[in-house]
C-alpha cells in the first residue's frame, strides 16, 4: 500500500473541496488564514460569523477592548485551553486596543449553551461592537489569531 503524505494524511473525510494537488500528485492544504481546513490535522475547525450575534460586558464580566475582543472559553483540565490563553494573551498585547477575556464554561453554563459552545478551547473573535466574526474549537495558532483579528479590525 502506497504511503499517503502527511500533509494529505487527515484530510481524507474533508473532500476535495478541501484539497488541492501539488505537482507531485499529493494534498496540500488550503492557506487561507483560519478557514475550516487551515488546521484539519490539529483538530481546530473554525466557522464564520455567528448569525449577528452581539456580546457585551454584561455578557462576558468583562469590557471589550476597543478594537476587537478574544473571549476564550476553557475548563480547568484542559491542556489546550493552557496554551490557548498563553498565545491570546501575546497577541492582545501585541495588538492595540484589544482585550483577551476568559470564561470558565463550567461556571458559565446558560452562555455556554446559548453561543453553542460544545468543545474547550473555543475562541470567538468579536469587533468593536462585540459581534461574532470568527469562532474555533481547538487550540490556534498565534499567525492565525492575528489574520482572524483583520476581519475585526
Amino acid at each position: 500500500m502506497a504511503k499517503t503524505p502527511r500533509s494529505a494524511g487527515n484530510l481524507h473525510h474533508l473532500g476535495n473541496a478541501a484539497r488541492k494537488n501539488d505537482r507531485n500528485g499529493g494534498a496540500r492544504v488550503d492557506a487561507r488564514p483560519w478557514s475550516a481546513v487551515v488546521t484539519a490535522e490539529r483538530g481546530v475547525r473554525v466557522r464564520g460569523q455567528d448569525d449577528g450575534r452581539r456580546l457585551g460586558a454584561p455578557d462576558l464580566g468583562a469590557e471589550l477592548g476597543a478594537r476587537a475582543t478574544l473571549v476564550q472559553f476553557s475548563s480547568a483540565f484542559c491542556a489546550p485551553c493552557r496554551a490557548t490563553r498563553r498565545v491570546l494573551g501575546e497577541v492582545a498585547g501585541l495588538v492595540p486596543g484589544v482585550a483577551h477575556i476568559e470564561i470558565d464554561a463550567e461556571a458559565h453554563l446558560g452562555l455556554v449553551r446559548e453561543l453553542d459552545v460544545l468543545k474547550t478551547p473555543t475562541v470567538l473573535v468579536l469587533d468593536a461592537g462585540g459581534r461574532v466574526v470568527r469562532r474555533a474549537v481547538g487550540q490556534p495558532r498565534k499567525a492565525d489569531v492575528i489574520a482572524a483579528l483583520g476581519e475585526a479590525l
